[in-house]
């Protein structure tokens, strides 16, 4: 099994999957869904260095449910998984 460890203010995000269903109950086929932009933090990098060359932790943590914009982070595949890496700035906020 592959461990992967994000640098600096790189977030590890798992996509939430989206609704099968609309409200009225029609079934949405797979190629006519958006991508969800709310996801599962899976890991953190350390943070980013700051101007004193201090590092700045991050404001999110493994386990936080995101929003995220629609065209942020790298789609990639660890373990069979489709995960997305982005940087911090490209979280929208945390969903309590």
């Amino acid at each position: 099994m592959t461990k992967f460890r994000p640098l600096h203010d790189r977030v590890v995000v798992r996509r939430l999957k989206s609704e099968e269903k609309t409200a009225g109950g029609i079934i949405i086929p797979e190629t006519a869904k958006e991508k969800p932009m709310e996801g599962e933090v899976i890991s953190v990098g350390p943070g980013a260095r700051n101007e004193q060359g201090q590092v700045v932790a991050l404001d999110v943590k493994a386990g936080d449910r995101v929003l995220f914009g629609k065209w942020s982070g790298t789609e990639v595949t660890i373990n069979g998984e489709e995960l997305l890496i982005m940087k911090e700035s490209d979280i929208m906020g945390v969903v309590a």
